[in-house]
């Protein structure tokens, strides 16, 4: 689905950490951002919520179920063709499943907190975390 210059597309990303208080980070196969490591999301569907779309985009990359909390923060990260996506992070809890990369994730790994800054991550990753107290 094209873009159109201006449009505001809405997506979402999952916090997801395991017992240890790792995250879940997806390297991501596709642009924007391919290559680099950044939480499991993607654009929401038309007609689907925001925690629907959690849910979906999670289980699509990861294979992991999981259960939306609390949404902790908003990003705005340039689209192509000139739209811009509007972020939408929630917290969630893994309910099931093998973490297994699946589509758009050339492959994923648990990630300490500590270790984050030495990963290519997403622009703003971190420092979104950071803000955000995650």
């Amino acid at each position: 689905m094209a873009s159109s210059a201006g449009a505001v597309v809405a997506a979402v990303s999952a916090v997801v950490t395991d017992a240890a208080g790792r995250y879940l980070l997806v390297r991501r196969s596709h642009e924007p951002e391919a290559g680099r490591w950044a939480l499991p999301g993607g654009r929401v569907e038309p007609g689907e919520t925001l925690v629907d779309a959690v849910i979906r985009e999670v289980l699509e990359e990861t294979c992991l179920t999981v259960r939306p909390g609390r949404e902790v923060g908003v990003v705005r990260r340039a689209a192509p063709g000139g739209a811009t996506y509007e972020i939408h992070c929630f917290i969630a809890e893994h309910l099931g499943g093998e973490a297994v990369a699946g589509s758009d994730a050339s492959s994923l790994r648990w990630v300490a907190p500590r270790d984050l800054p030495a990963l290519d991550t997403a622009r703003g990753l971190v420092e979104a975390l950071g803000a955000w107290g995650v």
